[in-house]
């Protein structure tokens, strides 16, 4: 296989063998602790401006099919992995993982220590790098990866949001049928929750647990003003995930701000940060964030623990917390915010990814919950 190379802001290279499309890729170096969801993990748009490292050695064993994505492409900028798989070993493989690079032009590497890799991203944080397979050359690819854009102060909502508004009605997977369902698993076309979901990155397993939970859902762009939803006479508002710098969306928190008290609402990850920040809370980056499916949080409502999914670089502050809002749940590795609520309206949101996808179902009684909200404001 061709040589590839991946430069580190800081100076540290790691050489290894060329792995889907060829060419250069920038974007800030994260690693991810989940041991399958390749494919959802690709194509999830909060990764966008971001090259991700497997923590898993062997990827790509069960290849890559049109079902288990969550967007139309992938979005991430580039993927290391260890070793990847030269065989497809299950029935709904439809093509390789390389192949599947190639063709939406993902540059990778594969061959580096990848266990190396992520203990220096531990150690030192994440930061901005470049793998390439056409300048091999160590010095120029560090000067690349220095001057690469920081995430901190950088709008990418704008790159992954839609551009008009689109009804969606796609339900989760149909084990029996072996395949994803298209009604509402039996709600009545009159009782089911209009929902307007803005779309700062959303992941489609969230629209479909959104339809799975009896609700028809439309999603708007995240620069949609607060009139103009509520005009839409929606029984809940979804803010969704998304990537980048919260701060750096500001026009989102003044969507919020005109939203507040109207309806329930309910935020995912982005959507809880922004939300926070448009009731005058802060948020910061952290060093290395979290993404993977095996993180603990605490309901402290119930001191129950959930396994969740996550992926964040930045978190709320908790000592900056408006009165209004109560924290609920704490993320058990390094107590960071993960989820508040209002004390007075029917409005919550979480850190994590309760959709997962990939990941563990612990956290799906949320989507009841919104609906709950949403039933008992109306």
């Amino acid at each position: 296989m061709a040589k590839a190379i991946l430069a580190l802001s800081d100076r540290t290279i790691f050489e290894g063998e060329s792995f889907g499309a060829e060419g250069e890729a920038k974007g800030e170096v994260v690693f991810n602790t989940s041991m399958s969801g390749y494919q959802e993990i690709l194509t999830d748009p909060s990764y966008k401006g971001q090259i991700i490292t497997m923590t898993y050695p062997l990827i790509g064993n069960y290849g890559v099919n049109e079902e288990d994505v969550e967007s139309a492409k992938p979005q991430a900028e580039g993927f290391i992995i260890k070793e990847g798989s030269k065989s497809i070993s299950n029935w709904r493989g439809q093509k390789s993982l390389d192949e599947y690079l190639r063709d939406y032009n993902i540059v990778g590497i594969q061959g580096i220590d990848t266990r190396a890799l992520t203990k220096h991203i531990r150690d030192k944080g994440a930061q901005e790098g470049i793998i390439s397979t056409i300048d091999l050359n160590p010095t120029s690819l560090i000067k690349k990866a220095k001057e690469s854009p920081s995430m901190v102060g950088r709008d990418l909502v704008k790159e992954v949001t839609c551009h008009e508004k689109y009804h969606w009605t796609e339900g989760g997977w149909d084990s029996k049928n072996s395949k994803l369902t298209t009604h509402y698993y039996g709600y009545p076309e009159n009782s089911k929750l209009k929902v307007v979901a803005y779309d700062c990155g959303i992941k489609h397993n969230i629209l479909r647990l959104l339809v799975d939970v009896g609700c028809d859902v439309t999603v708007v762009p995240a620069f949609t003003g607060s009139d103009k939803v509520m005009s839409m006479n929606p029984d809940g508002i979804f803010l969704s995930n998304g990537p980048g710098d919260p701060d750096a969306v500001p026009y989102m928190a003044e969507n919020i701000r005109g939203l507040i008290g109207k309806k329930p609402i309910f935020g995912i990850c982005l959507g809880h940060q922004i939300l926070c920040l448009s009731m005058g809370a802060k948020t910061y980056k952290l060093k290395f964030g979290h993404r993977g499916a095996n993180h603990p949080v605490m309901d402290l409502t119930t001191r129950k623990v959930e396994i969740t999914a996550q992926n964040h670089g930045f978190a709320v502050a908790a000592d900056s917390l408006p009165s209004e809002l109560e924290l609920t749940h704490i993320n058990l590795n390094d107590r960071t915010v993960e989820g508040v609520r209002h004390k007075s309206l029917p409005i919550f949101s979480v850190q994590y990814h309760p959709e997962a996808s990939p990941g563990p179902h612990d956290s799906r009684y949320l989507f009841n919950r919104f609906v709950e909200y949403m039933r008992t404001s109306s």
